[in-house]
């Protein structure tokens, strides 16, 4: 397995990667994908059970899917430097005909992407819908969802997550990106989301959080607690405190780099802030 010191290098590699990608075609997102850099980093270098190449069943192996699929250039970035497709592909991002869009697609064939995203609301039901077929078919892997705390203010999220605890679908992990900004403000400002955690215990989960998602190690430990709570009748449910922007100063804790391309000037200070460690592509 990786050391952390290389994890972290790595960590630092893809903020350059997501800086970068957004800047060069003035579109994308930012502020989520920085935030979640290393939880990406943890999941596909250190939580995951992944084979090897990528076939879309996944079978005997652990899955994930992306729900708020706006997040795209982490999710690209860490794919790549974890081996599903060539580095220098980073370089097409958004392009036309590329197969890295904006949002997560399927119709290119790009592999680790398992079902198209970014119409938010929807991961979760995706995630309960695999790991329902994991138990049907006898595999005893996970399956594991990253949403926004925004996406929760959508209704079918709680309609999914009353049915994975009442039929006891708990093989399944969702962690909630718990920065408490979208594209509009606040969550507070927006639509209050309450007390999660209350919530979630409500509907039947077992709630574990992560108090500094931009804590690498953190993250790692956090998610390894997770997985040995799987298992025992419920679901499971990780809130991930993170800060929007992390990593970049002029972009932390505000919804302004939520989809807003850095410019030239501001693309060399927060490169600067992250120096080079792996390679860019």
């Amino acid at each position: 397995m990786p050391d952390i010191s290389y994890l972290n290098d790595l960590v630092i590699q893809v903020r350059r990667d997501i800086l970068r990608q957004v800047h060069k075609v003035n579109s994308g997102h930012p502020g989520g994908s920085l935030g979640c850099t290393e939880f990406f980093v943890a999941m596909f270098q250190e939580i995951m059970d992944r084979k090897e190449g990528f076939d879309m069943n996944g079978t005997e192996e652990d899955i994930f899917f992306l729900s708020n699929g706006h997040i795209s250039p982490v999710f690209y970035s860490v794919l790549a430097r974890s081996g599903y497709f060539p580095v220098d592909e980073l370089n097409t991002f958004r392009l036309i005909n590329s197969r890295l869009q904006g949002h997560p697609t399927t119709h290119e064939g790009l592999p680790g992407i398992r079902v198209a995203s970014g119409s938010l609301g929807q991961g979760i039901s995706v995630s309960v819908g695999a790991a329902t077929t994991k138990k049907l078919n006898n595999d005893d892997h996970l399956v594991y969802t990253l949403c926004g705390d925004g996406e929760l203010q959508e209704g079918q999220n709680w309609e999914a997550i009353m049915y994975a605890a009442a039929h006891k679908v708990d093989n399944l992990i969702v962690t909630v990106d718990y920065n408490g900004q979208q594209i509009d403000g606040s969550t507070d400002d927006v639509l209050a989301l309450g007390n999660l955690k209350a919530k979630f215990e409500a509907f039947g989960w077992t709630v574990l959080e992560i108090e500094n998602g931009n804590d690498l190690q953190q993250v790692i430990d956090g998610m390894k607690s997770a997985k040995e709570l799987t298992g025992k009748g419920k679901p499971v449910c990780v809130l991930m405190t993170t800060v929007m922007g992390n990593g970049v100063d002029f972009m932390m804790h505000t919804h302004a780099w939520h989809g807003k391309a850095p410019n030239d000037e501001q693309l060399e200070i927060a490169l600067a802030q992250n120096p080079e460690t792996i390679g860019d592509y």
